[in-house]
C-alpha cells in the first residue's frame, strides 16, 4: 500500500515523445525571451515552486492514463504536475507558433507560459500530450512572466472537464495545483495590480498543434520547414489519411484541410448548442483537431444575447461574440488555407473546402437545433421560420438560453391546442426570464403563438412527449458551469477552500442529469453576479 500512496503508477507511464524526436529543434538552449527561427520548439524544463499543494484532479482522464487514485493523490503526483520533479522519459519543451490576434497579424506567439512534458500512449494505445500551463517563462513569454494565476486556472481545469461531459470535443485537464507563490497581475488592465496565488493546470490533448503553428512557417517563407511540419502532422495525428503512403502528395493535404474544417464545424455546432462562448477565437486558439482549446475569458450565455462576449478586451468590437463564433471560425480557416498555400500551389480547391464548411455548419446547425426542439428530422420548409422567430423572441427579453431549452421539454405535446389557456402555455418557460415582471401582455401573446405553432409542429410528425423530452434532454443540459459559479468556487478557492472545485466538478460530470440534490447549481443568475468581476466579463488577465 505504501507504494501506491508515492504514487509508483507514474513509473508506469509510457513516453513516447514523436514532437521532439522527429522536428526540430531550437538550436539555443538557454531559457530567454528571443524569435526563434527555423525550429518547431524550444527545449525547457519548467521553473521550480515553493510549496505546491493539489486543487483537485479529474479522476477520468486519470482513469485514462492509467493513474489511480492513490497516484493523484501521492506527494510525488504533485511534485510532477507542478513541474519539480520529472518522470523518465519527459522531454519538456515549448512550441513556436504565430497566429492573428483579434484579426490582425500578430507574428511570433507561441508557448509563453505552456511546457508540454512529452507524449503518454496508453495501453489503449491512445497517446495524450501532458502540457503544464503557468509554469514559468519561456523563449516565448514576450512580456509575460509564464505563470497562472488560481483564480483562471480553476476557470480552465472545471471548463475542460465540463465541456468533455457535455460530449464537446475539448482538451483535458488531468490537475491543479497550487504553486504556493504568488503572481502579480490586474486584472482588468485599469492599473489596479495585486498579488495572486499562482497555480498549474495540466492539460491533456492528443495534440496541442494550432493553426498558428502553421502561420509562423508560411509567414516566414520556411515552406520547407512548413512541409516538414504538415508532414509529420499527418503521421502522428491523422495517420488515416496517408492509408499506407510514405510520402503525402497534395491530394492528402486537401483531404486534411477539409477533415480540419469538418472537425472545426462540429465543435462550432456544440458551442453554439450549449451557450459557450470561447471570447478569443485567435488562430493561435484553434486546434487541427477540433477541439476546444485555451480557455482564457471564455463565458456561457446566461440571458440569450447573440452579441454577448466575456472579453473586456472584446467590449467596443465583439469580434468574438456569441453570434459571430461561425462566421470568425471560416475567417480563421481562411488564414489556415492562406497558410498552407505554398504546399497546394491553387487557390480553387481550397476555396471549395471552404464552401464544404459552411455546408457542414449549415446542416450540423439544423440537426443540433431539430434535436434541441424534439423534432426527429429538421424541416427547411417550415422549421427555418420557426427557429428565426424562436431566436428572436430569445434575444427580445432577457431569457436563460440553458433553463429555457431544458423546461421547453416539459411542455406537453399531447395538449389540445384549442382549450389551452396561454398562460398555462407559458407556464413551463417562464421560469427563464429575468425579469418576469417587465414582460409585455404583447411579448407573451407573440410568445404563445409560437409556442402554439411548435406544439402542432411536433403532433404533426407524431412525436410522443415522453420521446420529445427524451430527446431534447439528452441535448439540452441541465446544468453548465455559469459564469457565477465558477467565480463562487475560486472566491473559495483562494481562501484555501477547495471544496467548491471539487463539488462544481462533481456536478458538471452528468450535466443532462436531474441531480435532485444538486438543483442550485441550475439556477438562473443572481441579481448580485449581474456586473460582479469574473461573473459577467472577463479580461485576458491569467
Amino acid at each position: 500500500m505504501l507504494k501506491l500512496l508515492e504514487g509508483a503508477g507514474l513509473d508506469n507511464l509510457v513516453f513516447d515523445n514523436r514532437y521532439v524526436r522527429e522536428l526540430p529543434a531550437d538550436v539555443e538552449t538557454d531559457n530567454y525571451r528571443r524569435q526563434v527561427q527555423g525550429a518547431c520548439y524550444s527545449s525547457v524544463l519548467p521553473t521550480k515552486v515553493s510549496n505546491p499543494r493539489l486543487v483537485s484532479f479529474s479522476r477520468e482522464m486519470a482513469e485514462e492514463l492509467g493513474l489511480t487514485e492513490e497516484d493523484c493523490l501521492s506527494d510525488r503526483f504533485v511534485q510532477v504536475f507542478a513541474g519539480n520533479q520529472l518522470l523518465d522519459g519527459m522531454e519538456p519543451y515549448s512550441m513556436c507558433y504565430g497566429g492573428h490576434q483579434f484579426g490582425q497579424w500578430a507574428g511570433q506567439l507561441g508557448d509563453g507560459r505552456a511546457i508540454n512534458l512529452g507524449e503518454v500512449v496508453t495501453a489503449a494505445n491512445k497517446r495524450w500530450v501532458l502540457q503544464l500551463k503557468g509554469s514559468g517563462p519561456t523563449p516565448y513569454s514576450r512580456s509575460g512572466d509564464g505563470w497562472a494565476v488560481l483564480r483562471s486556472s480553476v476557470r480552465e481545469f472545471l471548463c475542460s472537464e465540463a465541456m468533455h461531459h457535455l460530449g464537446i470535443p475539448t482538451t483535458r485537464a488531468l490537475s491543479l495545483v497550487l504553486t504556493g507563490d504568488q503572481v502579480v497581475r490586474d486584472m482588468f488592465y485599469n492599473g489596479n495590480a495585486r498579488p495572486e496565488p499562482g497555480a498549474i493546470v495540466c492539460r491533456v490533448s492528443p495534440s496541442f498543434i494550432r493553426f498558428g503553428n502553421f502561420q509562423i512557417y508560411s509567414a516566414r517563407n520556411e515552406t520547407d520547414l512548413l512541409k516538414q511540419f504538415l508532414d509529420f502532422t499527418l503521421r502522428r495525428d491523422f495517420p488515416h489519411l496517408l492509408a499506407g503512403r510514405s510520402e503525402p502528395d497534395k491530394s492528402v493535404y486537401l483531404k486534411w484541410f477539409e477533415e480540419v474544417c469538418l472537425r472545426t464545424a462540429e465543435m462550432i455546432v456544440h458551442w453554439q448548442r450549449v451557450g459557450f462562448v470561447h471570447g478569443v477565437m485567435n488562430t493561435d486558439n484553434m486546434s487541427i483537431l477540433g477541439l476546444t482549446i485555451d480557455y482564457g475569458p471564455y463565458g456561457w450565455l446566461e440571458d440569450y444575447d447573440p452579441d454577448w462576449t466575456p472579453n473586456t478586451t472584446d467590449a467596443e468590437m465583439r469580434r468574438y461574440s456569441f453570434g459571430q463564433q461561425p462566421a470568425i471560425a471560416l475567417w480563421n480557416l481562411v488564414q489556415l488555407a492562406n497558410a498552407v498555400f505554398p504546399l497546394i500551389g491553387e487557390a480553387e480547391p481550397l476555396q471549395e473546402i471552404l464552401k464544404l464548411y459552411n455546408r457542414a455548419f449549415q446542416q450540423g446547425w439544423q440537426k443540433m437545433m431539430a434535436a434541441k426542439l424534439g423534432f426527429k428530422a429538421f424541416d427547411e420548409r417550415q422549421d427555418e421560420a420557426l427557429c428565426t422567430e424562436l431566436l428572436a423572441l430569445l434575444a427580445e427579453v432577457e431569457t436563460d438560453m440553458t433553463i429555457f431549452y431544458r423546461n421547453l421539454a416539459l411542455l406537453d405535446v399531447g395538449q389540445d391546442l384549442s382549450q389551452l389557456d396561454d398562460a398555462i402555455l407559458l407556464t413551463p418557460v417562464a421560469e427563464a426570464w429575468y425579469q418576469a415582471d417587465k414582460i409585455t401582455p404583447e411579448y407573451k401573446q407573440r410568445l404563445a403563438a409560437w409556442l402554439r405553432t411548435y406544439i402542432h409542429r411536433l403532433q404533426q410528425e407524431g412525436v410522443s412527449q415522453r420521446d420529445k423530452k427524451q430527446r431534447m434532454d439528452a441535448v439540452n443540459p441541465k446544468y453548465v458551469l455559469r459564469n457565477y459559479l465558477a467565480q463562487l468556487a475560486i472566491d473559495k478557492a483562494e481562501q484555501g477552500d477547495f471544496s467548491q472545485v471539487d463539488e462544481l466538478l462533481d456536478v458538471m460530470r452528468h450535466p443532462y442529469d436531474e441531480q435532485p440534490e444538486k438543483q442550485r447549481y441550475a439556477e438562473k443568475r443572481p441579481d448580485w453576479a449581474r456586473h460582479k468581476p469574473g461573473c459577467s466579463m472577463l479580461s485576458c488577465s491569467s
